[in-house]
């Protein structure tokens, strides 16, 4: 299965997995139908950026994206693991950050996961349901969503999981944007 999907999802293909969270509609970061395609999938608003999953940190460089020795020391602590981190990101990948300039990378803790997305390359991943819907924690559940919608389902069985934590830096300093999984941990590392 997971020869194939990383196939298919090198060729613009979108499917729902299981991610380090919660169940993940993917396709590749750098495939802009692939990217378009979820946004419809999901109803999910236009101007909303979603969150890039990568299976290394070296992979933050191809969307412009330097990183200063503190930043690296930083996710050194973190990941891989649950919490996604905000970072300037090139313009050529407007399709991606919706005019915020800003893009929410994830390096995943899941082993397996960051060797398909070494395959596959990033992938684009917010959760599998509409947007405004409470997320879905079993592979039925998103295929009430999305049905024939999309090229393939990944069951990962229930996850009890729940969405990232996402943090972003700002004049230097490292801020909690939003409150997920391991958010408590990370306060202990970040404060």
């Amino acid at each position: 299965m997971i020869d194939y999907v990383s196939k298919i999802l090198k060729d613009g293909s979108v499917g729902v997995l299981p991610t380090d969270t919660l169940y993940g509609i993917v396709g590749s970061a750098f495939s802009k139908p692939a990217v378009f395609r979820i946004y419809r999938l999901k109803k999910r608003t236009p101007t909303k950026a979603c969150i890039v999953l990568i299976g290394s940190i070296s992979e933050l460089k191809k969307f412009g994206v330097r990183l200063t020795p503190q930043q690296k020391k930083f996710l050194d602590k973190i990941w891989p693991g649950p919490v996604s981190v905000l970072f300037k990101a090139s313009s050529r990948f407007r399709y991606l950050h919706r005019g915020t300039h800003e893009i929410a990378f994830r390096l995943p803790k899941p082993t397996w996961l960051r060797s398909l997305l070494l395959v596959t390359g990033p992938l684009i991943a917010p959760s599998a349901n509409y947007e405004g819907v409470e997320p879905a924690k079993t592979m039925r559940e998103t295929q009430r969503h999305f049905g024939y919608g999309v090229d393939f389902y990944m069951d990962g069985g229930q996850l009890r999981g729940k969405s990232s934590t996402l943090l972003g830096f700002r004049n230097g300093r490292i801020h909690i944007l939003r409150e997920g999984v391991n958010a408590e941990k990370i306060k202990k590392i970040v404060f």
